[in-house]
């Protein structure tokens, strides 16, 4: 009797340098307490290798060893990042080796130099020499420690000397590294390259234990294409970042090289074959912890990878969704996005409206897509600001009430002490509430400030549910350059209540203006969730991922 057989898919171990190679990115800086937060959301989604840093070249790295052995990472393993011993001093006498052998970490990463050309004119070293580093620290540090071995440079050096950039690799398997990583350092070698000199490698050095991985940085924007064609020639590792951050142009992303071999690529599997539907929230949790800002365009994760503006495309999408779509983005915890502007056709507006039940009156689809592109050719775009879409298709539909009416406003800025630049803003609003009639006054950080906290006097004894309502974030664009001072502005105020966000847009050639008309907006529609006239906004917050910016934004 013959059985039919299985082939399982080839695991793909992972490894992680955000928090060493990451760092090295121009505007990335981690607190300890960040590293140690990225660290365990790592470990979170089942990473397997957890790169901490380089515990001799600062204090904070120091302080992340000893913390980390706090910390229940599960599998994952924690990597302390050396270089190979200094010239001609004992491997035991090495300060860096010291330093990675007092992390006491299971792992201890040591980069060696592949390049003939590095070693004699960076290191001043000969070429033999440069071997027995690279042995005596990959067997020192390997008495205690599993050891991976980054072989720097390693496709120039095969490139310019392919027999000594091989004799490196051996030094290090013949010493114990169980991991031999080929590292694409000045990222620019192309995918035909990489697969030609991983199969050179596979085959010099033979060995059922050889276990290889790859390390590619992304000058040529090809580091994700370069890791999946290592993949292909036979590597079992691959090195990256989360969101591709790092020195230059990043490191190789590991959302999107994990994405693709799990859910793109035949015969592969990565964190042991669990979901990536975590990967949208772990590469926004980095972007803010680093406070850098969330690239939109993004592949599998970014705002903008499964949303849809051309009305055709809408169209098709609402039919099938695979037509415009290469995965569903639910599998790597994305959302599809249907955007509005004068290129959408009525597809878009059906898409968007479906929670207002208004799908089959024509007559107001037609009405609402003249009145978003009549407003865009004002400045406003929709495709941010969701909210106040929504409140511009009840006010089509003659179903909006306003909890308020703007009698006046005024704003004073300035500064109290001319010598000592104390800046001031203060507001003074009135405002009607059905036949009431309420005067206020504020102070604030700025203008905006003094606005938001001078409605909220206002309208706080009438609406007590404004205080759960805060500001998440506050920008301003310029609609028309051409004008000059005299420009529209665009304001987009993105607000939260604690567990849901919301966007709001106002557009106006006076600053103030435009940021009142996006504050009422987010205001009003705050009062519809909580009276059940709106549905939910789908974008959750999770639990202390953003803080307020209402005490201390100066907006």
């Amino acid at each position: 009797m013959t059985g039919a057989t299985t082939t399982l898919p080839r695991k793909i171990t992972v490894y992680d340098t955000t928090l060493r190679d990451g760092t090295q990115g121009e505007g990335v800086s981690f607190s300890l307490q960040d590293k140690l937060n990225i660290c365990e959301r790592l470990a979170e989604i089942g990473v397997e290798y957890i790169e901490g840093g380089y515990p001799l070249s600062n204090e904070k790295d120091v302080a992340f060893f000893q913390q980390v052995q706090k910390l229940k990472l599960g599998d994952s393993k924690v990597c302390a990042f050396g270089m190979t011993r200094r010239r001609r001093i004992k491997a035991a006498d090495d300060p860096g080796m010291q330093a990675m052998q007092r992390a006491g970490t299971p792992v201890c990463t040591i980069v060696g130099k592949s390049w003939d050309f590095h070693v004699t004119e960076v290191l001043n070293a000969d070429l033999e020499e440069n071997l027995e580093m690279i042995g005596e620290s990959v067997e020192f540090l390997g008495r205690q420690s599993e050891i991976v071995y980054d072989a720097e440079h390693f496709f120039d050096g095969y490139k310019a000397n392919p027999e000594y950039a091989l004799r490196t690799l051996k030094a290090a398997q013949q010493a114990g590294a169980r991991w031999l990583i080929l590292c694409d350092t000045n990222g620019g070698t192309l995918p035909t390259q990489i697969q030609q000199i991983v199969g050179a490698v596979f085959q010099a050095l033979d060995g059922a234990a050889l276990q290889i991985g790859i390390h590619c940085h992304n000058d040529g924007d090809l580091a994700t294409a370069n890791s999946l064609a290592a993949v292909e020639a036979g590597c079992n590792q691959v090195q990256g970042t989360i969101n591709g951050i790092g020195e230059r142009c990043g490191n190789a992303d590991l959302i999107s090289v994990m994405a693709n071999l799990q859910l793109k690529m035949k015969g592969y599997e990565v964190l042991s074959g669990q979901s990536l539907e975590h990967l949208t929230e772990l590469s926004r949790y980095v972007y803010e912890t680093a406070n850098l800002q969330l690239r939109n365009n993004q592949p599998f994760v970014g705002q903008s990878a499964f949303a849809h503006k051309g009305g055709m495309h809408v169209h098709a999408v609402n039919k099938a969704a695979d037509t415009y779509e290469h995965l569903d983005p639910k599998l790597v915890g994305n959302e599809r996005r249907i955007l509005v502007s004068e290129l959408s056709g009525r597809s878009n507006i059906i898409a968007l409206t479906t929670k207002h039940n208004i799908e089959h009156d024509r007559e107001l689809m037609d009405k609402i897509l003249a009145e978003v592109v009549r407003k865009e050719n004002e400045g406003y775009q929709y495709e941010a600001a969701e909210a106040s879409f929504d409140l511009l298709v009840k006010r089509c539909a003659g179903n909006f009430q306003s909890h308020f009416d703007t009698i006046k406003y005024r704003v004073v800025a300035g500064d109290r002490n001319a010598a000592s630049h104390h800046a001031f803003a203060e507001a003074i609003i009135k405002i009607r509430v059905g036949e009431h009639e309420i005067f206020e006054a504020a102070e604030g950080h700025g203008p905006v400030n003094a606005l938001d906290s001078a409605l909220r006097k206002c309208l706080g004894s009438v609406y007590p549910v404004l205080d759960q309502m805060y500001l998440l974030d506050y920008k301003v664009r310029v609609v028309n350059c051409e004008a000059g001072t005299a420009a529209k502005i665009r304001v987009n105020i993105e607000s939260s209540d604690h567990e849901h966000s919301w966007r709001t847009i106002g557009v106006s050639e006076n600053i103030i203006e435009a940021s009142w008309l996006a504050l009422v907006d987010a205001v009003e529609y705050k009062l519809l969730l909580e009276e059940g006239h709106l549905d939910r906004p789908e974008t959750t917050l999770p639990a202390g991922s953003v803080q307020p910016m209402q005490a201390g934004a100066k907006v």
